[in-house]
């Protein structure tokens, strides 16, 4: 199947039924009066979210999505039948925006979340609707009123816990078929990927969903290379891996230039927690390993975890370093470092007080 994740389509909900114009006419029946009825309500466009979907393919092939007009009122006060709705069934996490692709009606982030985009045009009343004591046989009926229509972007910002960002041939996808059961395209040449993936990870019983995205290269916001349309896929994750490969000469310079496409684009990347991590360390001797451990650290700030997913090493070290950020923002807790220096602070701080209490009682 592939991956689409942005749609134009056209939508119209239902007109309204008209009402009827009818007269009482039955034999013995004297004075019988406006019998028309009511026109029924035209259908309404929904999108819904739904599980089991992960692109908007289908929208491809059908573009124009129009809801069922409402059935005319007849006579004998008979009442029109409505028009039959039209759902639109897109994947959780699409956003739905106005023609101009800036304003946006919704985000659908929960699945069974439905959002009507459309509402059908009432129906028309009947003359017998108008009658009165002093007009008992209306002649006039209302006609339905028309429904709305519109054109629409669909937008697909995927969910994931945590995502998978760096240059091209950084490992990402190498390192997502490692600890999940997807099977991203791998090869050894740039821009093998080219759509987001999905893979769910397991630590410690416990699973979050990662997200490998296209690589970023210098100028990427600018639209060169894929460019940086595929980081709305990380704008919800909680938590970003970023993986610099080994084999760059100068390791400083990739997590610098894929760093400043993060905070070029902006949307909450430039704020949002980072886990650096030195990949492919297999091709290294010890010495060079050292060397450009040191020089990343230098770069990012950090201590950058060290990794190969073809022996393994460290694998475990990032599951656990993702999931830690997860939980805690999952629980709205504490990291487990800021926790050990709150811990470590309160102690100081219950030390200090029972010093003084100790002073005062002698």
């Amino acid at each position: 199947m592939k991956f689409l994740d942005e749609a134009k389509v056209y939508i119209r909900s239902g007109d309204g039924g008209g009402g009827a114009v009818s007269f009482r006419r039955e034999k013995f029946i004297e004075f019988g009066g406006p019998d028309g009825g009511d026109g029924g309500r035209g259908g309404d466009v929904w999108v819904e979210a739904v599980n089991g979907l992960n692109t908007l393919i289908d929208f491809r092939f059908q573009q124009h999505f129009k809801a069922k007009t409402g059935t005319h009122g007849m006579g004998r006060n008979r009442t029109g039948a409505n028009g039959e709705d039209v759902t639109l069934k897109v994947p959780v996490g699409t956003q739905i925006f106005e023609e101009d692709n800036e304003t946006l009606i919704v985000d659908l982030t929960v699945e069974g979340q439905r959002f009507r985009i459309a509402k059908g045009g009432n129906g028309g009343f009947g003359n017998a609707h108008f009658k009165t004591a002093t007009n008992q046989a209306p002649d006039w009926a209302n006609p339905g009123l028309e429904g709305e229509e519109k054109t629409v972007w669909l937008r697909l910002k995927l969910i994931a816990d945590a995502g998978l960002v760096g240059l091209p041939n950084a490992g990402k996808s190498t390192f997502l078929a490692s600890v999940t059961r997807a099977r991203p395209k791998i090869a050894n040449y740039p821009f093998t990927t080219l759509h987001p993936n999905l893979g769910v990870a397991t630590i410690d019983e416990r699973e979050f969903i990662l997200a490998d995205i296209p690589g970023l290269i210098e100028g990427a916001h600018e639209g060169v290379g894929i460019g940086d349309r595929f980081l709305g896929h990380v704008e919800r994750t909680r938590v970003l891996l970023h993986l610099v490969s080994a084999q760059e000469e100068q390791v400083g310079k990739a997590y610098k230039t894929v760093r400043h496409e993060l905070d070029a684009y902006g949307a909450g990347l430039e704020d949002k927690p980072e886990i650096v991590a030195l990949s492919q360390i297999d091709v290294l001797d010890e010495a060079e390993l050292k060397k450009k451990a040191t020089e990343l650290k230098k770069a990012c700030g950090q201590t950058p975890l060290l990794l190969s997913a073809i022996t393994g090493k460290g694998m475990t070290d990032a599951l656990r370093a993702l999931r830690d950020v997860i939980v805690a923002a999952q629980g709205n807790q504490p990291l487990p470092e800021k926790r050990e220096k709150n811990r470590r602070k309160r102690d100081e701080d219950g030390n200090l007080e029972a010093g003084l209490d100790g002073e005062g009682d002698d």
